[in-house]
């Protein structure tokens, strides 16, 4: 029997959906998700086995039954006498095999299943069964030479880390949570939008030295060579601030006095409670007067005083805290916080900022909090909110710091200051900060003690510098070193100890060459045998980590692979639920979904503030965590891949929340929410990053959407454009009359354009209801929004319920077959091709079997053949 007999009546059943969905409207969209899914055609497939061993191409069963039917359908578009998009179909191998035209007879299969080919406008009849006959025979064919193409060539995946694969490992080595990789440059992406592939990932000999650099300046940070550093405390409170505020003004020239007095309530100020009485908290590098002096011991916190700060919302309120402030360490804020008031609107948030302002010229400032504070505290109910920050991630200090002393009146200021930013639109009520330097919970520090190990041989310098390089070489490189490779590093220990006034100093020395070694750098694979292309444990210990934590394998995977146990499967999935309930795993979904939906452009989308006046920075942050966070509950109880297409719930925070207008969200953590029709969400496809994404920061951009459904969620990208196509002439006043929609189609009218747009513009028409920041809308231009359009294949859709319908009853395997491929390109770290299709195909059948639970995908993933072999 073929591969995929007896898929022609899945295939005839969702195609008769197909051509009426637009006649049951009346069918929820999660009901169409459920009754579809039943009809896949991997439901009723025979499973095959992935093998080396395949069969020969079958072309007598060519001959007899398919060329017919080709000659009879398509040959006439694409033959001797028109090729059609430049295609010729009489002319290709039917052995899939032996031949070079495998991926050509890929976009047979894809046009016929989408059934958009033959068009229907075309004089074309075919037999009830023929496109299915055909489709079968393909399919069995191309699984058959993909297994063979594999078997006799394998795959490398053989690249260096990413930045941020480096970042986290060195994060893991070290036990700081310090972005070690600032100085690295950006990553190139691949074809597939993904910086983990190995097309894209090597080093040259001159970036060896950066990385040299970068090794020593970690391991450095990681370790001391001192007594423990004294704690400093700044502790002050609003009516300390309020009282020496109004002396300061006084003290203060004319000008200061006078923007202080216009400035009023407009920005940070201080409150008297009782009295209401204000003053501005106005800030002046000038003389440093408004710095406070450290303590060495730490004040119990006052009551709660007559005196609040007010940070209305946008604003900030400076804390300066002079020139004592540590290099190393952890920076310890604390602030005691309430909301302003119990009907203030949306839940207040502040961010922690650092600057420094030496004169006019010479200054600074930067975010440093990761995440913004929640300050849910009642009014009048102060709570203690906190931060903490790594002191060696602030990018820059102020140079002057440790040579100018504070009040020398002549000379530029040395100081340094927190900036309290209110980053939502409610006021905050700040009464005392607490800010302590440096904070170490240890000493040494566990980063120190990461690397310096407690060993019996502390006295013998070389025996203990052994234990530690063998200790450290075996996490770094993710396997057993041998005796040789360690006397190998301990000869270059011998060479510099001299020159180092430590033992410890040596040490890192040496550390920095095993750090920048091909060893740790590379995730590197022995050469595979001809009979066997397995990854050794090791190997599988080091995918699995870089999969789902971005990082290196912890113990215990090492520990199991020294074992030869993790190669088991029950082990193997004990292993990916114990890592999916880690906190690093966070990596792996904020990683794959950004690259995955091609998120990285976000960030550089300008929106126009005169169109759109209320959108904020927040806005844009919650915009790029929406996608994150919804993947993240998919993952985290194994739902439905199919509910990235359409769910009946979003994942969202107050302030996407009343975006979307969805009522009852308060507070800025996310959480999901039930949905209803009127909502018009639910999925990716209506999240508010990405149809920003795909807009040019004042309108939509149908054909960025299009372009966008087509490569992340179909996998089907369009062809790149030809050459001098022309673009839609913006300064023709005609051409400005028209809506988008109506563009697009005098641009596709172009001979030179209508091939490719025919096919991309129709997805991106669908969403013209939604706006450049993703919100709703029913006009465009004045003019009422026309949202339906034709798809290729001639199906109608109507606006994104449309598009929405069609998917889920027409194109569920299509996405399960997509997202799998895009998972396996992330996990194996490099594309996938045709020799890969078997394996893509297995996968996406037994995903389709067990109810398409993304858990359930990522078990998939790790215990397939495609994911443990090289």
């Amino acid at each position: 029997m073929n591969f995929a007999s007896k898929t022609s009546l899945g295939i005839y059943t969702i195609l008769l959906l197909a051509s009426s969905l637009q006649a049951e409207d009346e069918r929820t969209l999660e009901e169409l998700k459920v009754s579809a899914a039943k009809l896949s055609k991997y439901l009723s497939e025979e499973a095959h086995p992935v093998s080396g061993n395949a069969p020969e191409a079958d072309l007598e069963g060519y001959r007899r039954e398919i060329a017919p039917i080709l000659e009879a359908s398509c040959v006439e578009c694409h033959g001797p006498d028109k090729q059609k998009a430049k295609f010729r179909i009489d002319t290709l191998d039917p052995d899939m095999v032996q031949g070079e035209d495998a991926e050509w007879w890929l976009e047979v299969i894809e046009v016929l299943t989408n059934g958009d080919m033959p068009p229907e406008d075309e004089d074309v009849e075919l037999a009830d069964e023929d496109p299915g006959k055909v489709i079968d025979w393909l399919s069995g064919q191309v699984h058959f030479a993909s297994q063979a193409q594999r078997a006799e060539s394998g795959h490398s995946s053989f690249r260096r880390m990413t930045s941020y694969e480096y970042n986290y490992a060195l994060q893991d080595l070290l036990g700081l949570e310090v972005d070690f990789a600032n100085g690295l440059p950006p990553e190139s992406l691949s074809e597939d939008g993904f910086k983990n592939s190995s097309e894209v990932l090597q080093i040259t000999a001159s970036q060896y030295g950066t990385y040299l650099d970068l090794n020593r300046e970690a391991l450095e940070r990681a370790t001391v060579s001192s007594e423990r550093p004294e704690e400093l405390h700044w502790a002050i409170s609003a009516d300390a601030e309020s009282k020496r505020k109004v002396r300061v003004l006084e003290a203060r020239d004319p000008g200061t006095k006078k923007r202080a007095a216009q400035n009023g309530t407009k920005g940070a100020h201080y409150k008297n409670l009782e009295s209401g009485e204000t003053v501005s908290a106005l800030w002046s590098f000038r003389k440093a007067l408004d710095a406070w002096e450290p303590t060495s011991s730490l004040p119990e916190p006052p009551e709660s005083g007559e005196h609040v700060v007010v940070i209305p919302g946008g604003q900030r309120h400076v804390v300066e805290l002079g020139n004592r402030l540590p290099d190393a360490g952890t920076l310890r804020v604390r602030v005691r916080a309430s909301r302003a008031s119990a009907d203030s609107g949306q839940t207040p948030k502040l961010a922690l900022e650092f600057g420094w302002q030496g004169d006019l010229d010479q200054k600074d400032d930067f975010r440093i909090s990761r995440e913004d504070l929640v300050i849910d505290a009642p009014a009048g109910e102060m709570s203690f909110y906190q931060w903490e920050i790594p002191l060696e991630e602030l990018r820059s200090r102020n140079p002057l710091r440790s040579y100018v002393e504070m009040g020398a009146v002549d000379l530029t200021s040395p100081s340094e200051y927190l900036r309290l930013h209110n980053s939502s639109r409610s006021e905050v009520h700040v009464d005392y900060v607490e800010i302590t330097a440096p904070v170490f919970e240890e000493w040494p520090p566990a980063s120190h003690q990461r690397i310096f190990i407690d060993s019996e041989n502390r006295d013998d310098e070389i025996a203990y510098a052994r234990e530690i390089l063998s200790h450290f070489m075996r996490r770094a490189w993710r396997r057993q070193v041998s005796e040789e490779e360690v006397d190998f590093q301990m000869t270059y220990f011998h060479r510099i100890r001299p020159e180092c006034d430590r033992f410890e100093q040596a040490v890192v020395e040496t550390l920095a060459t095993v750090l920048s070694s091909p060893r740790f750098l590379y995730l590197v694979q022995s050469d595979p045998s001809a009979d066997d292309r397995s990854l050794d444990d090791f190997e599988l210990a080091t995918r699995l980590s870089m999969f789902l934590w971005c990082s290196v394998p912890d113990d215990e995977l090492l520990d199991l692979a020294a074992e030869g146990r993790l190669g088991e499967t029950e082990e193997l999935l004990r292993q990916v639920k114990r890592m999916l309930a880690d906190p690093r795993h966070e990596r792996f979904t904020e990683q794959f979904v950004k690259q995955w939906l091609h998120m990285e452009r976000l960030a550089y989308i300008r929106i126009d503030r005169r169109t759109y006046p209320d959108f904020d920075r927040g806005m844009m942050g919650a915009m790029q965590e929406e996608p994150v966070a919804f993947f993240e509950e998919l993952l985290r109880n194994d739902r439905s891949v199919m509910d990235f297409l359409h769910a009946d719930y979003a994942v969202v925070n107050q302030q996407l929340a009343r975006h979307y207008g969805i009522d009852g969200v308060e507070g800025n953590h996310f959480r999901k929410v039930p949905l209803k029709p009127e909502h018009k969400r639910g999925g990716l496809l209506t999240q508010a990053g990405l149809l920003t994404l795909n807009s040019d920061g004042k309108d939509s951009n149908p054909l960025k959407r299009g372009v966008w459904i087509l490569e992340s969620i179909l996998n089907d990208p369009p062809p790149p454009p030809p050459a001098a196509v022309p673009e839609i002439d913006l300064t023709d006043p005609e051409v400005l009359k028209m809506t988008i929609k109506e563009r697009m189609e005098d641009h596709r009218d172009d001979p030179a354009c209508s091939s490719c747009h025919q096919k991309i513009d129709p997805w991106g028409i669908a969403f013209e209801n939604f706006d450049a920041t993703g919100a709703w809308r029913s006009e465009s231009q004045g003019k009422k929004i026309d949202a339906s359009s034709l798809l290729n294949n001639q199906q109608e859709i109507d606006g994104v319920d449309g598009v929405k319908r069609y998917l889920l009853g027409t194109r569920q395997d299509q996405f399960a077959r997509a997202i799998v491929h895009k998972l396996g390109t992330f996990a194996l770290g490099r594309p996938l091709s045709f020799a890969d299709r078997a394996s893509v195909e297995g996968i996406t059948a037994d995903l389709r079997k067990e109810g398409d639970g993304l858990a359930t995908l990522i078990n998939l993933m790790v215990t397939s053949e495609l994911f443990r072999s090289k």
